[in-house]
């Protein structure tokens, strides 16, 4: 199969089964804003983001070596998925003796026992579905999305409006749902033929943790990078603050999740396909570039409505964040890509230094323009800090394919975004005709290469 129509292949499929599950977040907003108060969303965010922290340092950030040592051909997956299974049970042991120090943070006081089932349940699934989708189950992946979508649905209904659980609810019904997806692959994918402890690959094993232990940090950065303002905001400013800005975050998740869907086919394309790699790249960055641009400028208008029909109310005022997480959103979906020139090359240790760098400048930057802008300070820091982790990919990323980034256009449209989240945030007499000029002239502006690329797909097909 040719590889644009196998990654056109892939995408569909990922979609298929990503795609729901990823949009869970605004099928369920209204019952979580209705069932929570903007204090308690506050602080179920910060327990989950809490676990997503611990969740590289229990694993030692195994799973991106699964999928990554699990598509190479030359390597037994058993061994993969085994060493997997082992790395995570004996980090796991070594947190419980972390437990009393986990309990003394403020935040999640009194949920510790909540962020260690969460915590497992989480790394269960994501071995699982990494090694389904390394061995080429993409089909079953993107069941297994979908079914997870309808349960915790179904969760969330039950614990949160029957039984009215609360803060409690809301973490159980993602740990209910993730531990029957991992018993449903475990079974279903027959993982249990692909474990045998009696037989450990030793020098596999190092060389994985090797891959994974330069991720490790480089995740704990993503985290900074990604949640370090959340927990700035309700110190600084509150849980109700931090309430209204969490809820902002949804919005953008629209782009993001449409590009981890992407990323997730683009992987496999990336790593399998070798020949001609740098156009390759270029071709499909020009393209990709161009959709996350024009959903970036759709989305911007969009921020009143958006909050309006997804929460009550009282979290009426996080539209105003929108504008500056959409830019942020933009910029670490382009991140994400330059970024897999290094999961190609196994150069895991770059994307540590690119998103350190990053997370040094969202954290300075929260501490002086939260004061002073308030929320929309730590907005504007993430936008700035992902924007500095792309140009630094691009730099060190073309030492080993050089991909071009077409520097102009994405001038241009970084500009123009810009323009329109201003335009939003001060609501300039006439914003809604402004904002309407520009998505219509940003649209028409990235129009050609995404024809270009649909034209080489389906000549492709032709053949």
């Amino acid at each position: 199969m040719d590889k644009y129509k196998r990654l056109a292949s892939n995408t569909v499929i990922f979609a298929i089964g990503t795609f729901s599950s990823k949009f869970l977040v605004f099928l369920l907003m209204p019952l979580y804003t209705w069932a929570l108060s903007p204090a308690e969303y506050s602080v179920t965010d910060l327990i989950v983001q809490c676990g997503n922290l611990l969740l590289p340092l229990v694993t030692l950030g195994i799973v991106n070596a699964i999928i990554r040592f699990g598509l190479d051909k030359s390597v037994r997956k058993s061994e993969v998925l085994t060493n997997g299974f082992l790395t995570l049970f004996i980090g796991f042991i070594l947190l419980l003796c972390f437990a009393p120090l986990i309990s003394m943070v403020k935040t999640i006081a009194g949920h510790t026992l909540l962020v260690y089932i969460f915590i497992l349940t989480s790394s269960l699934r994501s071995i699982c579905s990494q090694f389904v989708r390394a061995r080429g189950l993409v089909k079953l992946f993107a069941f297994d999305g979908i079914l997870s979508t309808i349960t915790t649905i179904l969760f969330n209904i039950l614990f949160l409006v029957v039984f009215k659980f609360g803060v409690i609810g809301y973490i159980m019904a993602i740990v209910c749902s993730d531990l029957l997806s991992s018993v449903f692959l475990f079974f279903i994918a027959s993982l249990w033929r692909y474990v045998n402890f009696k037989h450990i690959n030793l020098p596999l094993w190092k060389e994985m943790i090797l891959y994974s232990l330069p991720l490790i940090p480089n995740m704990l950065c993503w985290w900074i990078t990604n949640v370090s303002d959340r927990f700035i905001v309700s110190y600084m400013l509150g849980n109700e603050a931090n309430g209204l800005y969490a809820v902002s975050y949804k919005l953008p998740t629209i782009i993001s999740v449409c590009s981890s869907i992407f990323i997730s086919a683009w992987q496999i394309s990336a790593i399998t396909e070798e020949k001609g790699r740098n156009r390759f790249f270029s071709k499909i960055f020009k393209s990709y570039s161009a959709l996350i641009f024009m959903a970036g400028a759709a989305l911007i208008p969009f921020s009143k409505l958006a909050v309006i029909l997804l929460a009550q109310d009282s979290y009426y005022g996080a539209w105003a964040y929108i504008p500056f997480l959409v830019l942020a959103t933009v910029f670490n979906c382009f991140g994400a890509f330059a970024g897999s020139v290094y999961t190609v090359e196994k150069k895991s240790i770059f994307s540590f230094l690119t998103i350190s760098v990053g997370a040094v400048i969202n954290v300075v930057l929260n501490l002086i323009l939260i004061p002073v802008w308030g929320v929309n300070g730590a907005a504007f820091a993430t936008f700035f800090c992902y924007f500095v982790v792309f140009i630094l990919r691009v730099i060190t990323a073309r030492k080993f394919i050089k991909m071009r980034v077409y520097p102009m256009r994405t001038t241009i449209n970084t500009v123009i975004l810009l323009i329109q989240s201003l335009v939003m945030i001060f609501e300039v007499p006439g914003w809604m005709f402004i904002e309407a000029v520009l998505v219509i002239g940003l649209l028409i502006f990235n129009l050609k290469p995404i024809i270009q690329i649909l034209l080489t797909i389906l000549k492709r097909k032709k053949r």
